[in-house]
């Protein structure tokens, strides 16, 4: 890893994989950051996108550095990479489709520069139509693997804004991580198990069992879009929607132990292939629709992993960087 200059306080991380419309308005609202008490850097690590846009970029955006990946390695090795090349003292993970401001900017840097405790904050995030992201989030467990439970238990949580200042969830959203160098190698980085989902939630339980705070400031916000590569077609829909019940699984062998592991990944199979044959059946008889030809689609995705899964003894992605091949 670069080593860190007095020069730079904050490295701007941001990994793009065909988004170039959102990473344009990204940049933009980072270009109109004026007046600032902290200096940073912006570096854009694209994913291999590979479809031409990373050269005309390059030159509309000078000040950025950008480099790119040596393939779609996923979020988490984007991310490391980025820092790899960072100077600061301080590293602000980004998503493309985030546009942020000085206010918010300011705010993380100060509070969490002041309290050494905190090893990943955060703010809140509005969506285009005004509503607040939910700031309370809990580290997944056995009884909120599944989507009717965790409906269930998403209930008694608040989608607001809290009157306090600062609220500590057990997690936040890899759309905006801000973490100091020091804390970041302490826990070795962003987990490359994780191809795509998970790996934020993976980050900051790596923090919360080295008892650092993760911290939301609900007095600034930034704009999350929503919407970047992960929502191309139907042929993209069906990967990352099997990417996250692989990452699920990954995180349940990563951090659950004895026997809650074993039922856990029982459950997560059984579920996952009883729903996924209902919809794929139907998907059968409406394959004209997109959204029910996805189903079917998906179905054989997630039968591909479990018997991938079987041969090669790993529930790792074979996307995911840190496979052994």
């Amino acid at each position: 890893m670069v080593a860190p200059t007095n020069k730079v306080d904050v490295s701007i991380i941001i990994v793009n994989y065909k988004s170039w419309n959102h990473l344009r308005n990204c940049l933009h609202s980072i270009q109109d950051l004026h007046d600032l008490s902290f200096i940073f850097e912006t570096i854009v690590v694209d994913n291999h996108s590979n479809d031409g846009n990373l050269n005309s970029f390059s030159s509309e955006f000078s000040e950025v550095d950008f480099f790119l990946n040596s393939g779609n390695n996923g979020f988490a090795n984007g991310c490391n990479l980025g820092a790899s090349k960072a100077l600061g003292n301080y590293f602000l993970f980004l998503n493309p489709d985030t546009i942020v401001n000085a206010t918010a900017l300011e705010e993380i840097f100060h509070v969490t520069k002041r309290n050494s405790s905190i090893g990943i904050s955060s703010c809140l995030h509005k969506k285009e139509s005004g509503a607040y992201e939910k700031t309370i989030k809990t580290f997944p467990r056995i009884t909120t693997l599944f989507g009717f439970s965790r409906a269930v238990f998403s209930l008694f949580k608040n989608t607001t804004p809290s009157k306090n200042k600062i609220v500590y969830p057990d997690w936040v959203s890899g759309s905006l991580v801000f973490i100091s160098r020091q804390w970041f190698e302490k826990i070795n980085g962003w987990n490359e198990d994780y191809w795509m989902y998970y790996e934020d939630v993976d980050l900051c339980k790596k923090i919360y069992q080295l008892n650092g705070k993760i911290a939301i400031l609900t007095s600034v916000e930034i704009i999350h879009k929503h919407g970047g590569a992960s929502r191309i077609n139907i042929k993209t829909s069906s990967i990352t929607k099997t990417e996250v019940q692989i990452s699920k699984h990954v995180y349940v062998q990563n951090h659950f132990k004895g026997i809650e592991r074993i039922i856990s990944h029982f459950l997560l199979i059984i579920n996952t292939i009883l729903i996924k044959a209902i919809f794929a059946i139907l998907g059968l008889f409406l394959f004209f629709i997109p959204k029910m030809r996805l189903n079917v689609y998906l179905f054989i995705k997630i039968i591909h992993y479990y018997f991938s899964s079987l041969i090669k003894g790993s529930w790792l992605s074979s996307n995911s960087t840190n496979l052994i091949r």
